[in-house]
């Protein structure tokens, strides 16, 4: 073994002669003999300025440890030695005849054999063996030199020095090369690391693992051949996760990315090795069952799918419950080529998502056409805000115990070319699916605060506009930034804008969430939660964050006087709002049997068809002016008689 120093130096070396006279020759030469050193020293630079030219300084030669033996078998033993403890000869000077034992070509054979970086010296008489009988014993050695006796000091000394040297020179190169070897080896297994994981990244998901499109296409490629070779089936899945981007609004991506993982778990556990499954989207997976696979069993694995999935996932300290839309086709029955059989499974997975969601169809003739017609209204929609052919409709808040107008809720409209009218039902959960939906909830504020100052300019009452505000609208990091230039572009004040958001969006992340209410609040706007009752019902946040109203959902309101459990969970809403300083709204009120009710529970104000069904601007602004006429002007104290909860001390 040879120690990991950049400067090796090995000054041992190893004498083999049958003369033990010989012996102490070496030791005068090459030992710590001072005298002799002082002489060998003159003669070595008189012979390096002769060689080299000009004056060469006379230095102290270095001392070299010498071992000595009388036969070969001793001088192998020696070397073995050496080589075990770690301190191998660098040279070894070997006599060519040493009878009665080896000679000096088999001794330099077996040394070599012992350590083939040693460097020799043979020591010949004229006599003894011709070169060309060494060549033929040895070969073309570089380790090789032939010292005729009788030889000068100066010559014993020049090998030992120049030998050594080449000795410790060779070592330090075969290192740098073992070196440069290692580092080349290392960085050719990280490229083929490198290699193996873009080759997985190019085929699989890199959030879960499983195969993506394109190794999906492959399998499906295979699937048909083993079907078509064996004149079998085979069976498609398309699944796809119901309000997933509710999820993923409401409690974050990573929050997502955990439920998409578990999803992926299960599903796996489903299938044999031979199946696949894949997550091609967002939140879309695709299962390809093996060939043979029957009608039945193809729909008792996506009744396992669903069932897997119906467990709740904890997430954040919440259990989130998920449930899938499950689309199925066959292979050759409903389609015979991999894009138009995915295509039929994923067309019966969306009329599963019509008919309720949480079920699983099986592809029947003319389910493709609401597939085809559902991606049609896709692209109409990504056009639609470009070519303004979205409308604000405003449905008015009133007085529940006067019945005046303070308010009014913006609702969108798309006034679609060729459909007509389409209401947000149709559209907002295609928008918010297809990523459109912050930019549509943003055109709406800005217009409907426009709207809201055009009024006041036309001399209508001084009223408040209500604006809708998406989970995903609301944890934009710039949304107090889009109010407030929505604001100052219609030179609106604050106080007459209110946004209303879903308890959901709100205590997604309370801490977060506290900070931007209190920049809105602090601004003047009012702050409403939509749909109380429906979403976490956790009365801490009520007190936490600066809100203003709530609006109780119409869910409650259908059968307020038919069902004592709504009305008592009404006027529980209306006594809690009440005892924190809150308004309460009630929505979808459509009889006056409701309203009265509503009047004795103390709700403040309300909307619904019973008053108005929402409205153009036009028909609105002549719907205020009637009641202008009927009632005094309204007051600006009267119609701002809520306050921001933040904006109110100022």
């Amino acid at each position: 073994m040879i120690t990991d120093s950049s400067d090796i130096v090995n000054r041992r070396i190893l004498v083999v002669d049958d003369n033990a006279a010989i012996h102490e020759d070496f030791q005068k030469i090459l030992g710590d003999d001072s005298q002799a050193q002082s002489a060998s020293d003159l003669t070595l630079s008189a012979a390096e300025s002769l060689l080299f030219g000009g004056n060469t300084a006379v230095t102290t030669r270095p001392t070299f440890q010498i071992d000595c033996a009388l036969q070969g078998q001793q001088g192998v033993h020696c070397a073995e030695k050496a080589v075990a403890n770690g301190r191998p000869y660098a040279m070894a000077f070997v006599d060519m005849r040493m009878p009665p034992g080896w000679d000096g070509l088999e001794t330099i054979e077996r040394l070599w054999a012992v350590d083939s970086d040693l460097q020799v010296v043979i020591c010949s008489a004229h006599s003894d063996y011709d070169w060309s009988d060494v060549i033929e014993r040895l070969g073309h050695s570089d380790q090789l030199l032939v010292l005729k006796k009788p030889f000068e000091p100066i010559e014993v000394l020049q090998c030992a020095s120049a030998l050594t040297r080449k000795w410790q020179h060779e070592q330090k190169l075969r290192r740098h090369v073992e070196s440069l070897e290692r580092t080349i080896l290392l960085r050719t297994e990280g490229l083929e690391t490198a290699n193996r994981q873009l080759r997985h990244l190019a085929t699989h998901d890199a959030l879960t693992g499983l195969p993506n499109r394109i190794l999906l296409d492959d399998r499906l490629a295979q699937a048909i051949a083993h079907a078509d070779r064996d004149d079998q089936q085979f069976a498609v899945l398309v699944l796809d996760l119901d309000r997933f981007k509710v999820i993923n609004d409401s409690f974050g991506h990573h929050a997502g990315d955990e439920l998409l993982n578990e999803v992926a778990r299960r599903l796996s556990g489903l299938v044999r090795n031979i199946d696949t499954v894949a997550r091609v989207g967002g939140d879309e997976f695709v299962l390809v069952l093996g060939p043979a696979s029957e009608r039945a069993a193809a729909k008792q694995i996506g009744q396992l799918a669903m069932t897997a999935l119906q467990a709740p996932v904890r997430i954040s300290g919440v259990d989130i419950h998920v449930s899938p839309s499950i689309g199925i086709a066959f292979y050759p029955a409903d389609a015979t080529t991999a894009g138009s059989l995915i295509a039929r499974a994923d067309a019966a997975m969306y009329c599963a998502k019509q008919q309720g969601r949480g079920n699983l169809q099986c592809f029947e003739p003319g389910m493709d056409t609401t597939t085809r017609e559902r991606v049609q209204l896709e692209s109409d929609l990504h056009h639609a805000l470009k070519l303004r052919q979205f409308e604000v409709f405003y449905q008015p808040k009133a007085d529940a115990a006067s019945g005046i107008l303070h308010s009014a809720e913006a609702l969108i409209r798309w006034r679609h070319p060729e459909r007509g009218l389409v209401l947000p039902a149709q559209f907002i959960p295609l928008a918010e699916e297809c990523g459109l939906i912050n930019s549509i909830g943003e055109w709406v504020l800005r217009e409907a605060c426009r709207q809201c100052k055009t009024w006041q300019r036309d001399g209508l009452p001084p009223l408040r506009v209500a604006v809708n505000v998406a989970a995903s609208q609301f944890r934009q990091s710039h949304l107090v930034e889009i109010v407030r230039r929505a604001l100052d572009d219609a030179n609106l004040e604050a106080r007459y804008l209110e946004l209303e958001l879903t308890e959901s969006a709100v205590m997604t992340n309370p801490e977060e969430s506290a900070a931007i209410l209190e920049q809105l609040s602090r601004m003047g706007v009012l702050v409403s939660v939509d749909d109380f009752g429906t979403g976490y019902s956790s009365m801490s946040y009520l007190r936490r964050f600066p809100i203003d109203k709530l609006k109780i959902d119409r869910s409650f309101i259908k059968e307020l006087t038919t069902r004592a459990e709504d009305a008592s969970i009404v006027q529980a809403i209306i006594s809690l709002a009440h005892g924190l300083q809150l308004k309460v709204v009630a929505e979808g009120v459509e009889t006056a049997e409701q309203l009265e009710f509503l009047k004795s529970l103390g709700c403040d104000q309300y909307q619904g068809f019973h008053y108005s069904k929402p409205l153009p601007a036009a028909a609105f602004s002549e719907l205020v002016r009637d009641q202008q006429q009927a009632e005094d002007r309204l007051s600006d104290e009267i119609a701002a008689s809520t306050h921001s909860k933040l904006a109110a001390y100022r």
